[in-house]
């Protein structure tokens, strides 16, 4: 049977079983379920927002015996960190919604890759009341969808540069915009390895109602992230820009952290093995062809260093001897030495 594409699964649909969901074990009141509720009318309403305007990027999954519960998936943008990632949120709509907004949880594996997505699963947003803000971003009963809440998500938390959203970081003067830059560049370093090491987990573990669609996104989009991951380790692209039109020329290279190469290092072999099984391209053998296309990524990538620009030095100058044993003990050419 043919794999389904992401394309042809539904942006918002009724699904029937709610297990797994965070907010699950939450008391149901009866105003829920009474379809002549005020309640009741407003969350069908939301339903009918949702499904006629979501955009391509955003899926949704609502409960047909738990409508004060939602589930929802916003795929990482290009022009971002956060690319070809996928970000899952638990949604819970309080006995007294509108007049507070909906509750949500952020799915985080433990990791926190933004300043709006605390590791334990908060989502710090000035439209949910859980951040500081203007009057005009507050929640307002009156005029405030799920829909604005995951917009907003998508644009102003997911975005290019999520360093600036760190408190305090615009109130610095322009004088040290240039230091700034540089924090940003490391930040979004960090926030792509931990959108790997998110992707990996929703691999191992996808959410209830979404395994199919996890399988299928990162079947489709695992080739591009295995190359976007080389050309950011190398220095030859920004990150989040791999592809990307828009992208920034450098005629002299990015600059790339030794925290990062060695972050990618470590972790990636796992990470493109599991890309590559969802894929179904893995040999039962265990894919040691695989293992040592992994290795030699990362020789390739080591080569970067001749071109730094950031002015730091190799920690580890037997690199490329320890990359080349790796190979040749993948296609069992080289024994492992004996410790004396």
């Amino acid at each position: 049977m043919e794999a389904k594409k992401t394309t042809e699964f539904e942006q918002f649909d009724v699904v029937v079983d709610d297990s797994g969901h965070r907010f699950r074990d939450t008391k149901v009141v009866k105003v829920f379920s009474d379809t002549r509720s005020g309640l009741y009318k407003r969350i069908m309403k939301e339903w009918k927002i949702l499904e006629n305007n979501l955009p391509e990027s955003i899926y949704v999954k609502v409960y047909e015996r738990r409508i004060d519960l939602m589930r929802a998936v916003i795929v990482g943008a290009a022009g971002t960190p956060y690319h070809d990632g996928l970000f899952f949120f638990d949604i819970l709509f309080p006995s007294d919604y509108p007049n507070r907004p909906p509750k949500l949880y952020y799915h985080s594996f433990g990791y926190r890759l933004n300043p709006n997505l605390y590791n334990n699963g908060t989502v710090c947003l000035s439209l949910l009341n859980t951040w500081s803000g203007k009057k005009t971003e507050r929640w307002d009963p009156g005029n405030s969808t799920i829909l604005q809440v995951l917009l907003s998500i998508q644009a102003l938390v997911l975005n290019e540069k999520p360093f600036f959203n760190e408190p305090g970081v615009d109130g610095f003067a322009s004088l040290i915009m240039m230091n700034l830059e540089k924090k940003s560049r490391l930040y979004n370093e960090g926030a792509y390895f931990r959108t790997c090491k998110t992707s990996y987990q929703l691999l191992r573990r996808p959410p209830r109602n979404f395994e199919d669609f996890v399988k299928s996104h990162f079947r489709e989009r695992g080739d591009h992230i295995i190359k976007a991951t080389r050309e950011y380790t190398s220095g030859r692209v920004r990150i989040g820009y791999y592809s990307c039109q828009s992208a920034p020329s450098s005629s002299s290279g990015v600059p790339v952290s030794w925290e990062f190469k060695r972050w990618m290092k470590d972790f990636s072999p796992d990470f493109f093995h599991a890309l590559r099984r969802n894929a179904g391209s893995l040999s039962n053998s265990g894919g040691a062809g695989f293992s040592c296309m992994v290795d030699y990524f990362f020789v390739r990538s080591d080569s970067a260093d001749e071109d730094r620009t950031d002015g730091e030095e190799s920690p580890n100058k037997g690199f490329f001897k320890t990359v080349m044993d790796r190979i040749k003990k993948s296609f069992g050419l080289k024994k492992t030495a004996k410790k004396e």
